[in-house]
């Protein structure tokens, strides 16, 4: 954890830029492989538990009590055992889909934080303003997710609160049969076109439409390989980034204009579900499967990272099918770089945060 925090999304970056550099210079990418990128977006999952009203109110009953009493404020009724009860009600009357009995008590467990909360801000009120203050976060939570569990449709557009301690996490819907749904933040995947090597992985949080994401991936990749002095000349992609304008210098291709793509083209357009491999194997092998670090920068750290093993794994791979003058190489060049000091280690300057979400 303290060396995730030492380093920084600038320095897991330039971990992942230095796998890219070694590929180059052991010659098992030619730079001019790299102007070739395909770039796809996947769901990286949130160590949380799958969301439901009853569930998500119940939560903000205990966090509420247990924040009241470390400030020292003692509520007139905790409400504890009522509340076990109707979890229980809530589990049974779910699984048999009586929805009209699940929203009667859905309802009072609103009723029951709703009180709760009432009764903390007029005696913390009462105390002064640094225990009000200190406990308006635990309040703000829990009277949010009174009002969403209260009401079908958010009539503010409010994003709906999924997970009481990761508020970061959306809920993304991907079309899948086996997971309608998933909890976590979109992540961008840029691999080479051959070679089926990672230069860029990057979060994107507000589950911002696919477009609207390249060109904050593409600038990433272009960072991450100055040191071989190639930027990304053509990106082949799926539907999802139809109608983007953000990138003049970039030659998109898709299948969606097949009148405008030469026939070279089409025939590496097959190359791109390529990326689907990759990414199966980021959340299989690498453990995008599941992000258990705290917040947003938690989730942009975890996804360089995963990509950098995903790197450090396929170099291993590269070098033992190439023989023994590869590994050789390797090993020169990181006593060159052992011998340099950190200053060659030192994290390039990076990009700004986007502003999405």
């Amino acid at each position: 954890m303290k060396c995730r925090q030492l380093l920084g999304e600038e320095g897991v970056e330039e971990l992942l830029a230095q796998t890219i550099n070694v590929a180059v210079q052991l010659e098992l990418v030619r730079p001019q492989n790299l102007q070739q990128e395909v770039v796809d977006t996947t769901v990286q999952p949130k160590a949380v538990v799958h969301s439901s009203d009853s569930r998500l109110l119940e939560v903000a009953r205990t966090q509420l009590v247990e924040a009241a009493k470390d400030a020292g404020i003692d509520p007139k009724q905790t409400f504890a055992k009522e509340a076990r009860a109707l979890s229980r009600k809530a589990g049974r009357h779910a699984h048999a889909r009586q929805f009209k009995r699940l929203r009667r008590v859905i309802g009072r467990q609103g009723t029951i934080v709703g009180r709760l909360v009432r009764e903390i801000e007029r005696k913390a009120s009462r105390m002064g303003a640094a225990v009000r203050q200190a406990l308006d976060k635990n309040l703000s939570k829990a009277q949010r997710i009174v009002d969403q569990s209260g009401q079908r449709k958010s009539a503010d557009r409010q994003p709906k609160l999924y997970s009481w301690h990761a508020p970061e996490v959306e809920c993304i819907n991907k079309g899948k049969a086996r997971t309608p749904y998933e909890f976590g933040v979109k992540v961008g995947i840029d691999s080479t076109l051959r070679h089926n090597l990672i230069v860029g992985a990057r979060a994107f949080h507000g589950n911002p439409y696919d477009g609207h994401t390249l060109a904050e991936q593409l600038e990433q990749a272009t960072i991450l390989m100055q040191d071989s002095a190639v930027k990304p000349t053509t990106v082949f992609v799926d539907l999802g980034y139809r109608g983007d304008a953000q990138n003049p210098d970039v030659h998109i291709v898709h299948r969606g204009k097949p009148q405008r793509i030469s026939e070279q083209e089409r025939k590496l357009l097959k190359r791109r579900q390529a990326i689907e491999p990759i990414i199966g194997h980021l959340k299989a092998d690498h453990r995008m499967v599941r992000c258990h670090l705290k917040g947003e920068s938690g989730d942009r750290l975890h996804a360089v990272l995963c990509a950098a093993g995903y790197n450090v794994q396929w170099l291993l791979r590269m070098i033992a099918k190439k023989g023994l003058r590869a590994l050789l190489a390797l090993v020169l060049r990181l006593l060159r770089l052992a011998a340099m000091g950190t200053k060659s280690l030192q994290p390039r300057l990076m990009h700004s945060q986007p502003a999405l979400g």
